[in-house]
C-alpha cells in the first residue's frame, strides 16, 4: 500500500503479512492508507517495511524494514518485450466491452424509471440482471407496451415475488419451468386485471411444479379474477341490506366501516372478486 497526492510521485509503499481473507485486505489498505497519510500529514516520512496485520484489532505494526527495492528480490524479466499499445487497439478493446455495472444502473433508474434500491440489486449479479432483461423484453412485448412502462412490475416480480415463491417451493420447483414466456403471461394477466397478486403466485408454483401454462392454469383451477359488475354489484347489494345499521353509521360519519363493506364482499365472492372493482362499486352505493 502506498498514497500520493494527486500529480506527484508515486509514494513508499508497505508490505503487509498474515492477510488471510478478502475481508482483511479491505481493512488493511483502509488502515494502512489512513495510516501513510496521518505520517505524511504530520510532516513523517513512511518507511519502507514488512508489517504484521492484527485481526484483533484491525491494525497494523511492523514486522521488518526493507531498505531498498533488491531487498524484494525484484529483477526484470529478460523474457519480457516492451509492450506498445496504439489507440486503434485500445478503442477496439473499449467498443467490445458490455454494459457495465455503473451505466446499466444509470440507464436503469434514468430511463426505466426504477428505484436505486432496485437497480443495485437487479444489477450485482450477472444472471440476475440477464433473466431481468429478458423477462422485461418478453412482458413488454406481452402487454405492448414500452419497457418502461412495465420496468417496475418486472423489477417487484423478479426480486420479490418469484424468488419468494421458488424459496417457499424448494426442491418441487422446477428451474427449467420458470421461462420468461411463462412469467410474462402471468404478469399479462394480473396486469389486465384478470388476477390479484396471490393469484399470480398460486399460478406460478403450478407452473414451477408442473410446467404448465399459466392462462390454462388460471381457467382449469379457477384462478381468475371476477369482474363481472352484476355478480360482484349483487353481492354488494345483499351484503348492504343485511348490514343496514353499519350502512347508517357509514353515512353517518364512520368513514372506516368501508374496510368492513370490502372484506365483506370478498368473502361472499370467495376472495375471486377484483378488488378495484368492489371498490368503485361500494364507493358509489354507499355515498350515493
Amino acid at each position: 500500500v502506498s498514497v500520493r497526492k494527486p500529480g506527484e510521485e508515486f509514494g513508499t509503499r508497505t508490505e503487509t503479512k498474515n492477510v488471510n481473507s478478502v475481508r482483511f485486505v479491505m481493512q488493511v489498505v483502509e488502515y494502512e492508507a489512513n495510516r501513510q497519510v496521518d505520517v505524511l500529514e504530520n510532516g513523517g516520512t513512511v518507511d519502507q517495511e514488512t508489517r504484521l496485520f492484527d485481526p484483533g484489532t484491525g491494525t497494523t505494526r511492523t514486522m521488518r524494514s526493507k531498505e531498498d527495492a533488491h531487498d524484494y528480490r525484484y529483477f526484470p524479466d529478460p523474457d519480457l518485450l516492451p509492450l506498445e499499445l496504439d489507440e486503434d487497439f485500445l478503442a477496439e478493446c473499449r467498443a467490445s466491452l458490455p454494459e457495465l455495472p455503473d451505466a446499466k444502473r444509470a440507464r436503469y433508474t434514468g430511463e426505466l424509471g426504477l428505484t436505486e434500491y432496485n437497480a443495485r440489486e437487479l444489477t450485482a449479479e450477472v444472471e440476475t440482471f440477464e433473466r431481468f432483461e429478458m423477462l422485461l423484453a418478453e412482458t413488454a412485448t406481452a402487454l405492448g407496451k414500452p419497457e418502461a412502462a412495465v420496468a417496475t412490475q418486472v423489477a417487484n416480480w423478479s426480486l420479490s415475488v418469484a424468488p419468494g415463491v421458488v424459496k417457499s417451493l424448494g426442491d418441487e420447483a422446477n428451474p427449467a419451468h420458470a421461462s420468461a414466456q411463462a412469467q410474462a403471461a402471468i404478469l399479462k394477466m394480473q396486469d389486465a386485471g384478470e388476477i390479484s397478486g396471490g393469484q399470480a403466485k398460486e399460478i406460478y408454483e403450478i407452473v414451477l411444479r408442473t410446467g404448465r401454462h399459466p392462462e390454462e392454469i388460471a381457467d382449469a383451477e379457477g384462478l381468475k379474477q371476477v369482474s363481472d359488475t352484476g355478480a360482484i354489484e349483487a353481492k354488494i347489494d345483499e351484503i348492504l341490506a343485511a348490514n343496514e345499521d353499519k350502512v347508517a353509521e357509514y353515512r353517518g360519519g364512520k368513514d372506516k366501516l368501508f374496510g368492513f363493506f370490502v372484506g365483506q364482499t370478498m368473502k361472499a365472492m370467495q376472495g375471486k372478486a377484483n378488488p378495484g372493482v368492489v371498490n368503485q362499486l361500494l364507493k358509489a352505493k354507499l355515498d350515493g
